[in-house]
C-alpha cells in the first residue's frame, strides 16, 4: 500500500504524531525498490522535497537540523511498543537496479506468506508439539493473511494426524501466539478481528483509540455503510471526531499477507555492503542505491512564521510532511544498518568459509543484542539483503535453527551448516558407491555432530538430493 501523502497530512493534524511515527515503521519494512518508488512519489507531490546526492553515512543529519525542525525528536524509537503494530505495506512495484551496484540476483526474492511464517515459527521459543500445532495454523492461513476453516475442523485434522489428544485450548492459545508474528493482524478469522489485532497493537496515548476499537468491534457495517448519523450517537462522536476515528482505521492494512505475493517481477537490491579491511570485516550501507532527500531552500524561504494565509499553511504543512519523511529515512538506514552489523558480528564464519562455519541464530539473539523487539527483527530483516564476497543474501538468511554436538553446548552446530556438509559429503561420494544416510550420521560424528538418521534425511529431502539408491541408479 503506497503512501498518499494527503492521507498522512489529515491523519496527522489530527492524531498528532501517530501516524508519522506509523510512517516510519511502513518505511523500515519497505525492500529498496520499494522504498525508491515511495520516496518519487513523495517528490513528485511534496513541493518542499527535491533529491541530493547518494547518501552516506556521515551526513544523515545534515537535511533535518534547520530551523524549522525543532518539533522532531532526535531519534524515531522505531522499537517501542507502537511500532511493532504498524500495518505493513503492499509491496509495491519495482524501480530499475542502479547499473553499478553489485550483483543483483533476478526473482531472489520470491518468499511466500507461508515461508515467512514458518521461518518466524521456526526461529522463535516453541517446543516441538507447539512447532507442530503452529505449522497446521500456517498451512490454513490463506494469501491474504487469514485463517480458514475452523479451529473445531483443524482440532480434528490433527488428532487424526498425530493420533494423540489436541484441545481447543491448546490451539487457540497457539492461534493468539501466531497472531503477533508479522505481518501485524495474519491469523486472523475475519476483517474485524483483523482490524482489531492492529488497533489492539497501537499506542494507548492515541487519540480516540477506544472508538476505533468499540466502532470495529461493533458498528463496522455502518461504517461499511457510511452511516455517519449512527456511528455519531453510538459512539457519542463529533464531526471531526469521527473524522479523525476513520481515517484511523483507514491506515490499516486488511489484507497483511498481501506484500507477499509472488507473482511481482523483482530484482534484487543489496541494501548493506560487507567487505574485508585490515581491521576485519566492515559492514555498510550500500550508498549507491539509498537516495537522500533534503528541504527545498527556496520554498522553505518562502515561509513566514505568523502567517496564516492558505499559501503559507499549505507550504508549512508540506515542510512538516517532508522534515518527518527525512528524519524516517535516516531513522531506517540507522536501524538496518544497526541489525545487519549485529548479525554479521555473529557470522564472520560465513564470510570467511562459508556455509559450513553458518553458526545459529535465532531472532531472540539479536533482539537481546540490540534491545529490540523479535518482530522488530523480523521486519528489519525481510526482504533486506546484503552483499558479500559469496554473493547476495536476505538478511533472513543467516538465521538458522541450533542442532546440539557431542561435545556439549559449546559445540552446537547450526542447521545451515550441517546441510552444507551433508551435500559436501555427497559431491565427494563414489556415484558406484553412494552415502547412506546412516553413513552420513557417521561422518557428521566424527566432527562431533551428533544428528539422528531422519534429521539427516529431512536435510537431504530439503536440498533436494535422492537417497543413496536413487543416486545409484542415476550413476
Amino acid at each position: 500500500m503506497s503512501m498518499k501523502p494527503s492521507l498522512q497530512l489529515r491523519v496527522g493534524t489530527q492524531l498528532t504524531m501517530t501516524p508519522q511515527l506509523q510512517q516510519a515503521i511502513q518505511l523500515l519494512q519497505l525492500s529498496t525498490l520499494d522504498l525508491r518508488q515511495e520516496i518519487q512519489q513523495a517528490l513528485e507531490s511534496n513541493p518542499m522535497l527535491e533529491m541530493e546526492e547518494p547518501y552516506s553515512e556521515q551526513e544523515t543529519q545534515d537535511a533535518t537540523e534547520d530551523e524549522w525542525a525543532n518539533d522532531i525528536p532526535d531519534e524515531l524509537a522505531l522499537d517501542s511498543d507502537w511500532s511493532d503494530t504498524y500495518q505493513d505495506a503492499y509491496a509495491s512495484s519495482s524501480g530499475s537496479a542502479s547499473e553499478e551496484a553489485p550483483d543483483f540476483d533476478r526473482n531472489a526474492a520470491v518468499t511466500t506468506l507461508q515461508d515467512h511464517l514458518l521461518w518466524q515459527l521456526a526461529m522463535g521459543d516453541f517446543d516441538e508439539r507447539e512447532r507442530a500445532l503452529g505449522e497446521c495454523l500456517i498451512d490454513a492461513v490463506n494469501g491474504d493473511g487469514y485463517l480458514v476453516g475452523s479451529l473445531d475442523e483443524l482440532a480434528t485434522s490433527l488428532r487424526a494426524q498425530r493420533k494423540e489428544s489436541v484441545s481447543m485450548a491448546d490451539l487457540e492459545h497457539m492461534l493468539m501466539r501466531l497472531q503477533q508474528f508479522d505481518p501485524t493482524g495474519v491469523g486472523a478469522r475475519n476483517l474485524r478481528e483483523c482490524l482489531l489485532l492492529q488497533l489492539g497493537t497501537l499506542d494507548d496515548d492515541t487519540p480516540l483509540l477506544p472508538q476505533a476499537k468499540r466502532l470495529v468491534r461493533q458498528f463496522l457495517e455502518a461504517l461499511a455503510g457510511n452511516d455517519r448519523r449512527l456511528l455519531k450517537r453510538r459512539l457519542r462522536l463529533e464531526e471531526n471526531e469521527l473524522d479523525s476515528v476513520i481515517a484511523l482505521i483507514r491506515t490499516l492494512e486488511p489484507r497483511p499477507g498481501q506484500r507477499f505475493d509472488t507473482s511481482r517481477d523483482d530484482y534484487v537490491v543489496p541494501d548493506l555492503v560487507a567487505t574485508p579491511s585490515r581491521d576485519g570485516w566492515r559492514i555498510e550501507l550500500n550508498a549507491e542505491t539509498l537516495p537522500r532527500l533534503r528541504i527545498q531552500p527556496d520554498y522553505a524561504a518562502l515561509i513566514k512564521r505568523a502567517d496564516k494565509s492558505d499559501d503559507n499553511t499549505f507550504l508549512r504543512q508540506h515542510l512538516q510532511e517532508a522534515r518527518w519523511l527525512i528524519k524516517s529515512l535516516s531513522s531506517r538506514n540507522d536501524t538496518l544498518l544497526k541489525v545487519g552489523r549485529e548479525i554479521m558480528s555473529r557470522q564472520i564464519g560465513f564470510l570467511e568459509r562459508g556455509e559450513e562455519a553458518m553458526k545459529p541464530l535465532i531472532l531472540a539473539d539479536i533482539a537481546r543484542s540490540v534491545d529490540m523487539h523479535e518482530s522488530t527483527i523480523s521486519r528489519v530483516t525481510t526482504q533486506k539483503y546484503i552483499h558479500t564476497p559469496r554473493g547476495v543474501f536476505e538478511l533472513k538468511y543467516f538465521f538458522s535453527s541450533q542442532v546440539g554436538g557431542q561435545g556439549g553446548e559449546g559445540d552446537s552446530y547450526s542447521s545451515t551448516a550441517i546441510r552444507a556438509r551433508i551435500k559436501k559429503f555427497i559431491g565427494d561420494e563414489s556415484p558406484r558407491k553412494p552415502l547412506s544416510d546412516s553413513k552420513l550420521v557417521e561422518l557428521l560424528a566424527q566432527s562431533d555432530i551428533s544428528v539422528a538418521r531422519r534429521t539427516v534425511a529431512k536435510y537431504r529431502e530439503a536440498m533436494g538430493i535422492p537417497s543413496s539408491s536413487e543416486r545409484k541408479r542415476l550413476a
